[in-house]
């Protein structure tokens, strides 16, 4: 076995969402799922089939986007797994809605940070063993980090 790493190539304030579904229907059930929850989010979806014609099955309402996914999709190259690119919408937006499509069976990462996808790879195909989401922290925050932290949630309206 051996382990890879494979960098998401995107933009830098791009969102992506990773994870691990298992059904031909996944790309056609999470495009259902962000357009009924943020109707005016631009996106991209690609799934990875793992068996019968082991496609990249691409779906979503930006052409940009769906070459994004697709394009990373093949690079990872691990069945059943899943990504989707986001613009006009966060992923805290639409993170409830594909959790809740049946099929989904996780989710590896959330990000518009730069993130690396550890996969393993066999014989017989390659799995997501996790990700690296960012860089390491520089230390603990302090009180005028509590603070700052605080205010930044309120300024943007996720908090009161």
């Amino acid at each position: 076995m051996n382990l890879k790493e494979i960098d998401i190539e995107k933009p830098d304030d791009m969102n992506v969402i990773i994870g691990q579904t298992h059904f031909i229907k996944s790309a056609e059930d999470i495009y259902e799922a962000i357009a009924n929850t943020v109707p005016q989010a631009k996106f991209g979806i690609a799934f990875c089939e793992a068996s019968a014609d082991r496609l990249v099955r691409v779906e979503g309402n930006d052409e940009e986007l769906k070459r994004l996914a697709a394009k990373n999709a093949l690079n990872i190259g691990a069945g059943h797994s899943f990504m989707v690119f986001l613009k006009d919408a966060y992923p805290i937006n639409v993170l409830r809605a594909i959790k809740q499509v049946p099929e989904v069976c996780g989710i590896f990462a959330a990000t518009a940070n730069k993130i690396s996808v550890i996969v393993a790879e066999n014989e017989r195909g390659r799995g997501i063993l996790g990700v690296i989401d960012g860089e390491r922290p520089a230390g603990i925050e302090k009180e005028d980090d509590v603070k700052k932290r605080r205010e930044f949630l309120r300024n943007i309206g996720y908090k009161f």
